[in-house]
């Protein structure tokens, strides 16, 4: 599976994911692009998954028209010490995930 780790999300999370394909936003060459610009450019970049913490970009974006799924990690910011304690969830629910949809997961 090949992940795009969104410019919020900090860019630590990549060795944590050793079983998956894993770039950066910057590493792609994507750097300021705004959210609709950015699922058009991972999805012909042949990406299957954003992960993000941006809470608003499936307000902002119609994301079933994008063969992609969404990521949200619900966190306060980006430091590592939030975003790993849901890296478990998202590791064993990943599978299961569906394109065109935009997944939560949250503190339990």
């Amino acid at each position: 599976m090949k992940i795009l780790l969104d410019e919020c999300v900090t860019k630590k999370v990549k060795p944590l994911l050793p079983d998956f394909e894993v770039k950066t936003v910057a590493e792609m060459g994507f750097s300021g692009l705004k959210n609709g610009k950015l699922l058009t450019a991972t999805q012909e970049a042949g990406f299957d998954l954003l992960l993000t913490i941006d809470k608003n970009m499936d307000y902002q974006q119609n994301i079933s028209k994008f063969k992609l799924t969404i990521v949200v990690l619900d966190v306060k910011n980006s430091n590592i010490k939030y975003i790993q304690p849901l890296l478990p969830i998202f590791i064993q629910s990943v599978k299961t995930y569906q394109k065109g949809r935009t997944y939560t997961i949250a503190e339990q």
